[in-house]
């Protein structure tokens, strides 16, 4: 038979699509370029991975692309990596940080966006250009500095998060997500007597779980990669996420070796260059475990909680 029928409605492969080799080779084009992109972005940290599990002196001794462990196979880095005593502390402050900042972050973005993004809210176009304006000009470290000095959070836990607590870019994701949401469903239930904080979390949240997981996702990396703010409001050690720990044994330890002895000299520096990779890996994995389980939330429509009611 000349026709083939695909289905009931009586597609042929007369009907189908074509794709002209023009097409052909642009994709071709394409999926060479994203994949040395991709290469690109992901050998570092694959290099990372290997040389964590490799001997520090071939290491330091290898000038060629490494694919495999350079044997002798170890675990010897991750042992000192553990054994470290900052590490466990700045894992626990790590983790504390993101989880209290990642709400804290949602909880004021959300009230934000959601008054911003009412027609009724009189002050809604002056709010967003001052929302705007702190996109482009801020006030400078020292100002920020002497911010935090007068609400007394100096060298404490909440220095951390405060000063971060919100994100401009991300309130303005989140408002023009919820000015997507049709006006019908909140007037249906002002009829049924619901109040804003009620059609805030009874409504409007349900809708928005794809924006929430994203934005989420946007305060727990930043919180997680973030150091400088710990560098510059806290002094005690016992206050600092696992990231200023790990610039400590990448800069800070290289510069205050005390070792007189060239063999101890040498082990140190094998140890460290060993330990460094480690350090790379137990801050970078947890990250990259969480993110599968948010990407399904990416491509989720607006109206999908509303049908599912």
């Amino acid at each position: 038979m000349a026709k083939t029928n695909i289905a009931a409605g009586g597609i042929t492969r007369e009907n189908r699509i074509k794709t002209s080799m023009g097409d052909r080779i642009t994709n071709v084009v394409l999926y060479v370029i994203m994949t040395i992109l991709m290469l690109v972005a992901v050998y570092p940290l694959y290099y990372c991975l290997v040389a964590s599990f490799s001997d520090a002196k071939s290491i330091l001794a290898n000038t060629k692309p490494l694919v495999a462990p350079i044997a002798p196979f170890t675990f010897h880095g991750y042992q000192m990596a553990v054994r470290h005593q900052g590490i466990l502390i700045g894992a626990r402050n790590t983790v504390s940080y993101v989880l209290t900042g990642t709400l804290i972050g949602l909880f004021v973005t959300m009230l934000g966006a959601f008054c911003v993004s009412r027609k009724y809210f009189f002050i809604r176009g002056a709010a967003m250009k001052l929302i705007l304006v702190t996109m482009f000009f801020s006030g400078g470290i020292i100002p920020l500095f002497f911010v935090v000095r007068w609400l007394g959070v100096y060298n404490t836990w909440w220095a951390f998060i405060l000063p971060w607590m919100m994100s401009s870019y991300n309130l303005i994701i989140m408002r023009t997500f919820f000015m997507g949401i049709p006006d019908s469903l909140e007037e249906a239930a002002l009829l049924d007597g619901a109040n804003e904080v009620q059609i805030l979390f009874h409504v409007v949240m349900p809708l928005s779980t794809a924006v929430i997981a994203v934005i989420a996702m946007y305060y727990g990396v930043g919180y997680w990669n973030a150091w400088y703010q710990s560098y510059m409001f806290q002094r005690d050690k016992t206050l600092w996420p696992l990231q200023m720990f790990l610039r400590e044994v990448l800069i800070v330890q290289n510069e205050t070796s005390q070792a007189t002895d060239i063999t101890t000299m040498s082990a140190e520096a094998f140890d460290r260059e060993l330990v460094k990779y480690c350090i790379i890996i137990i801050s970078t994995v947890p990250i990259l475990v969480i993110y599968p389980f948010l990407q399904r939330y990416f491509v989720k429509g607006v109206m999908i909680g509303a049908i599912k009611g």
